[in-house]
């Protein structure tokens, strides 16, 4: 099933620091390290939220969101 480019950008806006738009996307592993890390610190969610919005993000079976 494919997954929302617009919910994900939203989860990672505002709750990117816990990866829960990793989660969304099936990618639990990293979803876990930015959880532990507070998403790097905020920069891996910064840098995640940019590439979301440009259409570079891709869910677990490295399918771009739609």
């Amino acid at each position: 099933m494919p997954r929302s480019r617009s919910t994900a950008a939203l989860l990672c806006f505002f709750l990117g620091v816990l990866g829960v738009h990793r989660f969304y996307v099936g990618k639990t592993g990293t979803g876990l390290l930015q959880l532990c890390t507070c998403g790097g610190a905020g920069v891996w969610a910064l840098i995640d939220f940019i590439v979301i919005l440009t259409g570079g993000f891709r869910d677990k079976e490295e399918r771009p969101l739609v």
